[in-house]
This record gives C-alpha cells, sequence and structure tokens, in this order.
C-alpha cells in the first residue's frame, strides 16, 4: 500500500506559537521534549537536562509540554488536508497519514499530491498560530510503501518509489525501530544501520 506521511517537525514548538528561528525548548519531566531549529543550532538537544539546556542556549524560551493543546493546534492543518482528500488518519499530533491511491489518481500523480498537501498544511500551520512563514520548512511530506516507510520518507521529504524501500531503509540507523534495547544489542554487535540488520540470517534474528 502506497502511503503519504504529513510530519509537522518540531510539532510541541509550533503548536505553542513559536517558529522555526526562535530558540524555543518544550519541557517533559524536566529535560528537552522538543526544540527548535534555532535551538538545536544552538546546541540544545531532545532529551536535554533545562539548566543544561539554558546554558547552552542563551535567551532560551522555556516552555512546560501542552498535550492537549498540540492536539487542538493540529486540527486546523487535518482541517486543510481533508479539503483534499476525507480520508486521513492522525497518528499523533503533528503527524498524520492517508492511503495514496486514489488522491494521486485525482490530483496527476504522487509528486503533485505530495506538493499540495504540503502546501495546504503549510499555510494552515502558519495562520493558524500567527507564525510568519519561514524559510525551515514546518511540514514536510513523503511517500513509501507502507506507513514505516513514509515516515522516514517524510523526514526527508522524498517520494520513495515503488519496490525501493528496502535500498532506502538501508542506511538508516537501527534506533529509527524505536526499540533502545535492541539497538543497544546490535550496537554491541557491530549492527547499526538497517541494512546491516536486514543482511543477518533470518535464524539469527530470531535467536
Amino acid at each position: 500500500v502506497r502511503v503519504l506521511v504529513a510530519w509537522c517537525p518540531d510539532w510541541p514548538v509550533t503548536a505553542a506559537g513559536f517558529g522555526p528561528e526562535e530558540t524555543v525548548a518544550v519541557l517533559a519531566s524536566g529535560r528537552v521534549f522538543a526544540c527548535s531549529p534555532a535551538a538545536r543550532e544552538a546546541g540544545v538537544r531532545t532529551g536535554m537536562p533545562r539548566r543544561e539546556a539554558e546554558g547552552r542556549c542563551a535567551g532560551l524560551v522555556v516552555l512546560a509540554r501542552d498535550t492537549a493543546g498540540e492536539a487542538r493546534a493540529f486540527e486546523p492543518v487535518v482541517a486543510a488536508i481533508v479539503t483534499l482528500t476525507p480520508l486521513v488518519e492522525v497518528t499523533r499530533p503533528g503527524l498524520c497519514a492517508l492511503d495514496v491511491r486514489g488522491p494521486a489518481r485525482y490530483f496527476g500523480g504522487e509528486e503533485v499530491l505530495c506538493r499540495r498537501v504540503a502546501e495546504v498544511a503549510e499555510v494552515a500551520a502558519a495562520q493558524a498560530h500567527q507564525i510568519a512563514m519561514a524559510r525551515t520548512a514546518m511540514v514536510k511530506v513523503g511517500i513509501a510503501d507502507g506507513y514505516f516507510v513514509a515516515t522516514l520518507a517524510a523526514r526527508r521529504g522524498v517520494i520513495v518509489p515503488v519496490g525501493e524501500a528496502r535500498e532506502f531503509l538501508a542506511a538508516f540507523p537501527v534506533s529509527v525501530l524505536g526499540r533502545p534495547g535492541l539497538t543497544d544489542i546490535l550496537d554491541r554487535l557491530g549492527i547499526r544501520t538497517l541494512g546491516e540488520l536486514a543482511a543477518l540470517p533470518a535464524s539469527s534474528v530470531r535467536n
């Protein structure tokens, strides 16, 4: 199944009304949960304690995470995408997906669909939160075979051709699987990319 994923990087920051070029960090349990591109340029990283983040970035705006607010803030973005196709599934605030087949045929191809989704979502995100359109995109869109591959394609803003998911995934670190325990084990074994993991015999992986 071809899937399109629209991803709003650093959504907790955008949902709070701040743009990519402002130095902002959103905290959860005393650590950085999300931060703006400008804050990352200053050395702020997710998982970092508040004091360390403030020490690295003078004038850092620090906010407490508001999960309900993030969900409400994402509604205008989803509503904008729904004007193109009604079958939009929200995975979490800042991330949603849709089946490509019908919409791609209607709009004349996957490239056009990607462009249209990115345009309406970007405008909705900026207008809803009164953020000036910035040089850094607030919405990235990708298409690939299956949801997992499409989420990674969205990070890079690319369309992965049909049947080329394996090649696309090969260079990604095993950490993208979202399983820290497994990542730690594989790292100690010297297996650091999905390509290296896929090259292992199936019997070795099961064991």
